[in-house]
């Protein structure tokens, strides 16, 4: 499935655009197999009488089944998953019938990190973790090239923070408050005080 042009700016250009690694398909592709290969060995174990062949219809509705959810569904979400990286921020969308998509601005990010087992180091994937202002993050698992990529967008920050730098640096600095005068406001100590009541009479 491919990802949609029409989520992107008319400047904005696509740098890395990735699928989970293919190691998820790889359960889901055995399940099938397996599946087939069970509905082959009844239909040719079982005789063809009328048992026999209710028992084929039986295994095949079983495989069918464990099939499609099992081994088409895993497919179809490994295939909506997109890891997208351009020049202004990173995409995140996944979803079959649902959609889910997740935008984080390059100038946002303040933090990523990647972990990978003895297994993903083998097969050159892992997860990569995105840190974002306002403590949001987003988990990417089983990317593939996890440490180019890491890379690339450790390359993409550092541009757009060239590019488009901070609104807080052309700020200028608020002017502290004029200082009070030394003095300003104390009485006299010398100065009696003003009497309260009515003036004398005459």
């Amino acid at each position: 499935m491919a990802f949609p042009d029409d989520v992107l700016t008319d400047e904005e250009e696509v740098v890395l655009h990735l699928h989970p690694h293919a190691k998820a398909a790889v359960r889901p592709i055995l399940v099938l197999l397996a599946a087939l290969a069970a509905v082959i060995l009844v239909w040719v174990m079982l005789p063809p009488t009328t048992g026999g062949l209710i028992g084929v219809c039986v295994v095949g509705a079983v495989a069918l089944f464990v099939g499609v959810t099992r081994g088409v569904w895993p497919l179809l979400v490994w295939r909506s998953t997109h890891y997208v990286f351009t020049d202004e921020r990173i995409l995140l969308q996944d979803g079959v019938v649902a959609r889910e998509r997740r935008d984080l601005p390059l100038n946002r990010v303040n933090d990523h990190v990647t972990r990978q087992s003895l297994v993903e180091r083998l097969l050159g994937c892992g997860t990569l973790t995105v840190d974002s202002v306002g403590e949001q993050s987003a988990v990417m698992a089983s990317v593939p090239h996890v440490q180019q990529v890491q890379t690339t967008l450790y390359q993409l920050i550092e541009t757009d923070r060239e590019l488009r730098p901070d609104d807080e640096e052309d700020e200028p600095e608020p002017e502290p408050p004029p200082a009070r005068q030394r003095g300003a406001g104390r009485r006299s100590p010398w100065r009696s005080p003003r009497p309260s009541g009515p003036p004398p009479r005459r």
